[in-house]
């Protein structure tokens, strides 16, 4: 990675991005980090594309005008339905033209690990609905490995829970059973799952 000058911003739309910016800061303890979290909005999941668009553009230039030269966006809904489009129409505006800016996602990292993990080929995907529908984390690992199955189920009453602080409540865990049933129902094979909700 190229040296910046600035902190890097950490974007997510509550505080699931926590745990991102948590491995960062180890990775990268030279530098400075600026977190955003949306909580005043989460959650991103069931929200239309324009809507998280828009929310992740306005955090994104929050971020820079705090001094952040690279933003990471943590939220895997707004990688799927915002960052090309952040990326592609509105960071040459926003950044003048210096390449000096930068927005990056959560999906293309995560999948780039996938072949790795995966022995069967066989991949599942547990997210918010909104990251399920753009079919993000699908293309993602298709343009890298076209031989893996992916099969996805949406789960939409994750991220409250967590935001909520209920995540060690008994009926979390009805809730995980219930989602991880239906994944592996769809393929037996599936050795490999991905969460794609942080």
């Amino acid at each position: 990675m190229q040296q910046i000058e600035g902190p890097i911003g950490v974007f997510d739309s509550g505080y699931g991005g926590l745990t991102i910016l948590r491995k960062l800061q180890e990775q990268l303890p030279q530098y400075d980090f600026v977190y955003l979290g949306d909580n005043a909005r989460s959650p991103y999941g069931s929200r239309s594309m324009r809507v998280v668009y828009q929310f992740t553009r306005e955090a994104v230039e929050r971020l820079f005008d705090l001094g952040c030269p690279l933003v990471i966006l943590a939220c895997n809904t707004a990688s799927a339905k915002a960052l090309r489009q952040i990326q592609q129409e509105d960071l040459p505006k926003l950044d003048g033209g210096s390449m000096r800016r930068r927005v990056l996602g959560i999906i293309r990292p995560t999948v780039e690990c996938i072949d790795t993990l995966t022995g069967t080929k066989h991949v599942g995907i547990l997210a918010t609905e909104g990251t399920v529908s753009s079919e993000s984390y699908v293309a993602e690992i298709h343009k890298l490995y076209p031989d893996v199955t992916v099969v996805q189920e949406a789960c939409p009453l994750w991220v409250p829970i967590v935001e909520t602080g209920e995540s060690d409540s008994p009926g979390t865990d009805f809730f995980v059973r219930k989602h991880l049933e239906r994944l592996l129902a769809q393929d037996e094979k599936i050795d490999t799952i991905i969460l794609g909700c942080t």
